[in-house]
């Protein structure tokens, strides 16, 4: 079965030009929709926002989001640590 997506998740990109990185759902505006962040090129000062048809959950989430995120104390650098510690699990999706 498919994991959800949901804030603090990873998940792969499907389609656009960002097909096949990974990201870290930050949050759901609407039913359609979520911001990400990759700590790189889409940071949480400027994420990204794509429908959630477009991606694919890893099934791993980051911990400790919710409450570093509604803190305020969430940042690039731990979203990238945690994206790295993944490739490693999940690499590239090529399809």
């Amino acid at each position: 079965m498919k994991p959800d997506i949901h804030s603090g998740i990873a998940a792969i990109s499907l389609k656009g030009r960002d097909k096949g990185r990974a990201f870290v759902v930050l949050c759901q505006l609407d039913a359609d929709f979520v911001l990400l962040a990759d700590g790189q090129l889409r940071t949480l000062a400027r994420p990204k926002k794509k429908r959630s048809k477009h991606l694919r959950a890893i099934g791993h989430d980051l911990p400790g989001f919710q409450a570093a995120f509604e803190a305020g104390t969430l940042t690039d650098q731990t979203i990238r640590a945690f994206l790295i510690s993944l490739k490693d699990l999940h690499p590239k999706d090529p399809a």
